[in-house]
């Protein structure tokens, strides 16, 4: 794209370049003009720097500035400027660190990205972490955040921390609970789980020793950041997931559920056989209340088909656990003295507490049978349907 052509790009698309700073006097200048060359629509969100920041954004009248009393995190200086952002009217906010390691002329990337995109779209700049130069734990948290993005959204990417990002300011979420570096995680992964695309694009990056200042503290803000990834992966587990599956299952006939979904799903068809497998050994299994947790990071862990074996697992639904249960206690039974008559009994859990070793044994026995007859009939039903050269 010709310089205009970015120029009216920005203009029509109604996108501003938003600047958080805190304590980056030897870089942000640079920055700023380099932004300049394609517009004006700058906003610079001044985190309590204590340095001469101040009177250096005082030289640019043409721009946006918000200025902090006191530093309170990265994150905070962006909710903050997405919130100006908005209220001025724009659609779009581009973020570049103040740091120096970005380059300004890479805006036309996200500009021309965003022009073919049909839909509202969340841009992230791609560093390539592989390349000379990028320090080594640098790599290493990059690679550590793109596997739980993986596992939080199902989109794989290859950067995840760099800052350089477009949002679509009109799909982002309105309310955040994180204030610093995990900010930009919380941001996307939450983004993703609104059905929003989240994608790389290439850019440069600059690590200059002599020049860069990094406030990233390697101690606290990891333990934050995993911190935050855990509750994600939980809220993964048990809602989001289940959420998309019900909602997808809603949107489809069964027929073309079973089509899409099953026989159309990732996976040859003995990894969907094991997958439903899976799936039905957890749900008969006694571990009521972590079922999906269970099957959902099993499935993940033995690279199995996460969808079938969550439906899988839901054979243990409660209109069906009177009968899972008497069918475990029924099982067990040989197995242990006592009350050979214990089904004549009213089923509750008194009932399971003062026979508790005959319901463990008897729900591994139903377990496994059940996983068993499963996991083979699907694999011969798949055969049959869909034939595979082994």
């Amino acid at each position: 794209m010709t310089l205009p052509e970015v120029q009216n790009a920005i203009h029509e698309k109604k996108i501003c370049i938003l600047i958080p700073t805190y304590n980056n006097e030897k870089t942000l200048k640079r920055v700023i003009d380099g932004v300049l060359d394609y517009t004006e629509n700058i906003i610079a969100v001044n985190d309590g720097s204590t340095d001469s920041t101040v009177s250096l954004l005082a030289q640019y009248p043409q721009i946006t500035v918000i200025s902090l009393p006191e530093n309170k995190g990265k994150g905070n200086g962006l909710k903050i400027g997405f919130r100006k952002a908005k209220d001025l009217g724009y659609h779009y906010a581009i973020t570049i660190d103040s740091d120096g390691q970005h380059y300004p002329d890479d805006i036309p990337v996200f500009v021309e990205a965003l022009l073919q995109e049909k839909h509202d779209v969340l841009l992230i700049g791609n560093r390539n972490m592989s390349q000379d130069g990028i320090p080594k734990k640098s790599s290493f948290g990059n690679r550590f955040s793109n596997f739980w993005f993986w596992f939080e959204t199902g989109i794989k990417l290859e950067d995840t921390q760099s800052g350089y990002r477009l949002y679509p300011l009109l799909k982002i979420p309105k309310k955040y609970f994180t204030p610093k570096f995990e900010f930009e995680i919380e941001i996307i992964v939450r983004t993703a789980w609104k059905h929003v695309p989240v994608k790389n694009v290439p850019i440069k990056v600059l690590y200059d020793p002599a020049e860069r200042v990094s406030h990233f503290r390697p101690f606290k803000d990891f333990t934050r950041i995993s911190i935050l990834n855990t509750i994600l992966v939980t809220i993964t587990l048990l809602y989001i997931i289940p959420r998309n599956f019900v909602n997808n299952f809603k949107k489809k006939s069964f027929k073309r559920f079973i089509k899409e979904d099953v026989l159309e799903s990732d996976g040859s068809n003995r990894t969907k056989a094991f997958s439903i497998a899976l799936g039905v050994f957890i749900g008969f299994s006694p571990f009521w209340g972590f079922h999906t947790v269970l099957v959902i990071s099993l499935a993940v862990l033995f690279k199995l088909n996460k969808v079938l074996a969550f439906v899988a697992s839901n054979v243990s639904l409660p209109p069906l656990i009177p009968f899972v249960i008497a069918a475990s206690l029924f099982l067990g039974s040989p197995f242990v003295q006592g009350d050979s008559n214990i089904l004549g009994s009213e089923l509750n859990f008194e009932l399971i507490k003062n026979n508790l070793l005959q319901y463990v044994i008897g729900s591994a026995i139903l377990a496994t049978s059940m996983s068993a007859i499963c996991g083979i009939t699907t694999f011969l039903f798949l055969n049959k349907l869909n034939p595979e050269n082994e």
